[in-house]
């Protein structure tokens, strides 16, 4: 089985380097091919994709991501910027799911900004739709007739795009209670109308899941007044993006939170995919050695779950976080004093 390893910039390497830890202990046999992507990517090749790190992901079984985002390369030009990494390679490798759950760890209700009976109740799934909508469409800059500078982005979405992220989110729905919301705009938006049709049409395949629909306003409210109502939420690229990293802190620090980015392809052992913590390279903190790498090692569990075939030994890494959170091994993020290696100790004490 290989996996490869891309940790980026910022705190990238040091959360990597823990996870890496943990898989090291597992009675699995894999090999790790590495790579550099990101701002650190373009200081040594002049791109923050190269040629070789696309290789190394397309001969791997899953890739295990850290990071991407560097200061110094602001000034850059968009398609030079660190961030472009991970858009090119969901886009060149056909990730277009991104699976983010959100749950509260028993204990941790208290560090939610909620109330703890809120915050309790949480244990969603979101489905983001990757490959598509403003991230991916027509944009640049123009002058308008008025001699004024214009930006533009355009949203667009087909109906093999949407059906494919809706079957993701049925299927997804079907292994934990039945219930899916679609979350869309389509009361202003033509892109979302055609979305909310589609899903609908989808949903014949899928009777036994209980289909509802939600305008994204109103289900960022929700997420914060009644956030045990949700199950799995399917939606789009930019509206997932703002609704899964609002969902991170409903269950109390964005360090604990893993993800998954899946496409069709298969692996001898599952499915191929990238999996990444969703906190970010958070440059003001890198090297200071005091990142909560939980949400690195959990995106480890995720990746043995779904592109490894290795659920025994994902819910084993599920469980020693668990078991650290509850005996109080808490980051800077949670109020705590451990640092990046004294988390990954815990966890692999526990495991």
């Amino acid at each position: 089985m290989k996996i490869a390893v891309f940790a980026g910039d910022g705190i990238g390497p040091e959360v990597t380097a823990q996870a890496l830890r943990v898989l090291d202990a597992l009675p699995i046999k894999v090999s790790l091919i590495e790579g550099d992507v990101g701002g650190v990517a373009y200081k040594r090749h002049g791109l923050p994709l190269p040629a070789e790190t696309l290789v190394a992901a397309r001969e791997a079984d899953a890739i295990l991501f850290g990071a991407v985002g560097d200061f110094d390369c602001d000034h850059l030009e968009r398609h030079l910027r660190p961030e472009q990494a991970i858009l090119g390679l969901r886009s060149e490798l056909g990730l277009f799911a991104n699976l983010r759950p959100a749950k509260v760890f028993p204990g941790m209700e208290g560090h939610s900004a909620l109330k703890p009976e809120i915050a309790g109740a949480i244990d969603l799934l979101i489905v983001r739709e990757l490959n598509g909508d403003v991230y991916f469409g027509e944009k640049g800059t123009r002058t308008t007739a008025q001699g004024l500078r214009e930006g533009y982005d355009i949203m667009s979405y087909d109906e093999g795009e949407v059906r494919r992220i809706a079957i993701a989110g049925f299927e997804a729905a079907r292994k934990r209670r039945g219930k899916l919301c679609s979350v869309d705009k389509a009361n202003v938006l033509e892109t979302s109308q055609l979305w909310r049709d589609v899903v609908i049409e989808t949903h014949a395949d899928y009777a036994d899941v209980e289909l509802s629909h939600m305008y994204v306003d109103n289900a960022a409210m929700q997420l914060v007044k009644s956030p045990g109502q949700f199950d799995v939420v399917v939606t789009g690229n930019l509206f997932g993006d703002i609704l899964s990293d609002q969902a991170s802190m409903c269950v109390g620090s964005i360090g604990l939170l893993a993800s998954a980015s899946l496409g069709e392809r298969k692996t001898a052992y599952g499915t191929f995919g990238l999996y990444e913590p969703i906190h970010g390279s958070a440059p003001d903190i890198a090297g200071k050695g005091i990142a909560n790498p939980m949400a690195t090692i959990l995106s480890l569990a995720e990746l043995l779950r779904h592109s490894l075939g290795e659920e025994q030994q994902a819910a084993r890494i599920e469980a020693a976080v668990a078991a650290a959170l509850a005996d109080g091994v808490l980051g800077g993020d949670l109020g705590g004093t451990a640092n990046c290696s004294e988390i990954g100790d815990a966890v692999l004490t526990r495991l």
